[in-house]
């Protein structure tokens, strides 16, 4: 694939990372990780500019990183980076992604055993000598052996939101092919998982030789693992299998269908296929033997659920999880949709650990249509996140009533925090000065490891806080590299139902919680929802939109999303819950 400004930044990184195991200067390694922010945030052209040698004057990017992003523009190679790599195996990198395991000490390993791969971290684990180092014992080293474990049982998973960039840059060149007549992605990535294993794409064509041809030699490539007349397998440069199905255009509603499962939803629509005297497969419909009643004409997929007796079942809810039997009913919900949000509140500026200013996150959100912004800086008791103190988050306070003033278009930005949940229960501020905030967004950052029984009576406390406005990623989980601590989810949705607090789906690629298996109990229960991007630069705010995928995924409409409320029935609500009021 042609060089992207993700490849420069990951390059700038990686970079600010094998100069922190040299033990460069940390004003250097800074600079880097400061350009990396710059590339992935840059609103224009950054590559182009980069090849054109015309970065000069962009903040954050520096005459020398200027001169480097250039040459790896230019040329597809970078000599600094090719000479600083040498020293070390790209199996190295395996090691950032341990929970448990920073740069600081994977320099201590590096340099005192030669760590530099997870099966070598493995053998200074199990030996022992690990725990001898400074800033380690038995108890980091055995959180460290857990995050090994938990990485290796994930093994060839992948995120959703790391894998949606390459989805997308396939399906359109697919579709750009002058064979191709319909062409879409399938699969677990269609239908919205959290995480997947592979990527699907099914084409509707007169000529598969073609699309077979052009699939298995795009510049994606990396690998060829199967190639057939109608089909293709494929591993990207990345890693990722890729497999693509080349039909006729009368078989591509069924082959969509089927391709993009689950497999549970395939099984159940086959069952009713049969029922009514159908055999269902990914290439057609057709009469069970003896059986001479005339086929349904099927163009779409819609056509085909219809034919079965069914609403059109969107790919999101295509889980057996109900979505059958209410399709036959008329019941499937109208699902959310980006376009029904009006705002969103967990996001950050850099008076947390953001990068982007009060002024930018907001400007970012208008851009994007928003009538109001929600944000909720970190409170002191985080400390790695540089949290706010009490003096702080009342200047923030003044600023944001400043900035109120100034925009004309009704737009505004709701003044709030991320305030901790202590290990007691009690939160990191006190009753006067949650009372001065809008809104307040409570979250566990610490003492994961608590027992569930202890975990759920901390965060029910902060649920019967009457300033507590809804729970932020409640199960504190990072997919694919930390499991959800141990919590009675259940409960806690029963008591956000008595409490009128919102919960929050948190729309970070790496947390996307609460969980949409959660979601549809919590809807019944009458529980709201709030969908949020844990914002931490402009960019992130194009989180939501994978927000409204697991939101979907959980059966939820647009009443029971809360952040779908107008600005005006906002600040209504808000100011109710503020008062004791029921939302």
């Amino acid at each position: 694939m042609a060089m992207t400004r993700e490849d420069f930044a990951e390059v700038l990184r990686r970079i600010a990372l094998l100069l922190e195991l040299k033990g460069e200067n940390p004003f250097k390694i800074r600079a880097y990780r400061n350009a990396a922010e710059t590339v992935e945030t840059f609103s224009g052209d950054i590559v182009a500019m980069a090849r054109e040698n015309r970065l000069e004057g962009i903040k954050g990017i520096g005459e020398a990183i200027a001169g480097k992003l250039h040459e790896l523009a230019a040329t597809g190679r970078m000599e600094f980076w090719e000479k600083l790599r040498v020293d070390f195996p790209d199996s190295i990198f395996e090691l950032f992604e341990i929970t448990g395991l920073g740069p600081k000490k994977i320099k201590a390993l590096h340099d005192a055993f030669g760590v530099d791969s997870v099966a070598r971290l493995k053998e200074v684990c199990a030996s022992g000598v690990a725990a001898a180092l400074p800033g380690f014992g038995e108890k980091s080293v055995a959180k460290i052996v857990e995050g090994i474990a938990y990485r290796e049982s994930h093994a060839g998973v992948w995120r959703l939101g790391d894998v949606a960039a390459m989805a997308a840059e396939i399906l359109e060149m697919l579709r750009a092919h002058p064979a191709t007549s319909r062409a879409e992605a399938a699969g677990s990535f269609r239908r919205g998982k959290e995480t997947v294993r592979d990527l699907d794409f099914v084409v509707a064509t007169k000529h598969p030789g073609e699309i077979v041809e052009y699939f298995a030699t795009a510049p994606w490539v990396a690998e060829v693992l199967a190639r057939g007349e109608t089909k293709c397998s494929i591993r990207l440069e990345e890693g990722i299998q890729c497999d693509l199905r080349a039909v006729s255009n009368a078989s591509y509603p069924f082959a969509l269908n089927y391709f993009t499962g689950s497999k549970e939803h395939n099984v159940a629509l086959r069952a009713r296929a049969l029922k009514r005297g159908y055999s269902l497969n990914e290439y057609g419909l057709t009469p069970l033997e003896g059986d001479g009643g005339a086929v349904p004409e099927v163009f779409e997929e819609g056509d085909l659920y219809r034919a079965l007796g069914l609403d059109a079942i969107d790919p999101a809810l295509r889980e057996n999880t109900g979505e059958i039997e209410a399709a036959g009913e008329g019941e499937l919900p109208v699902l959310v949709e980006l376009a029904n949000l009006r705002g969103t509140f967990h996001n950050h500026t850099t008076a947390s650990d953001g990068r982007d200013s009060l002024e930018a996150m907001a400007e970012a959100a208008r851009d994007l249509g928003l009538q109001y912004l929600g944000i909720a800086d970190h409170s002191k008791s985080s400390f790695q996140a540089n949290g706010l103190d009490e003096d702080r988050l009342r200047a923030q306070i003044a600023e944001i009533r400043r900035l109120n003033g100034t925009y004309e278009d009704g737009f505004r930005i709701f003044a709030g925090s991320e305030v901790d949940i202590l290990r007691d229960g009690s939160l990191d501020f006190d009753d006067a000065l949650l009372g001065e905030l809008d809104y307040v967004v409570a979250s566990v950052h610490n003492a994961f490891q608590l027992p569930e029984e202890e975990m759920t009576e901390r965060i029910l406390q902060a649920v019967e806080h009457p300033r507590v406005t809804m729970l932020g990623h409640l199960t504190g989980r990072l997919l694919l590299q930390r499991e959800a601590y141990a919590v009675n989810i259940e409960r806690v949705i029963e008591a956000c139902a008595r409490t009128g607090t919102w919960i929050e789906l948190n729309a970070n690629p790496w947390r996307l919680d609460l969980d949409w298996r959660w979601w549809k109990l919590a809807r019944d229960r009458g529980v709201k929802c709030v969908i949020n991007p844990d914002a931490h630069r402009r960019a992130d705010l194009q989180f939501l939109h994978f927000g409204v995928l697991q939101a979907r995924k959980g059966w939820l409409r647009r009443e029971d999303v809360v952040n779908c409320l107008s600005l005006e029935t906002m600040r209504e609500r808000l100011a109710a819950k503020h008062s004791g009021r029921t939302l």
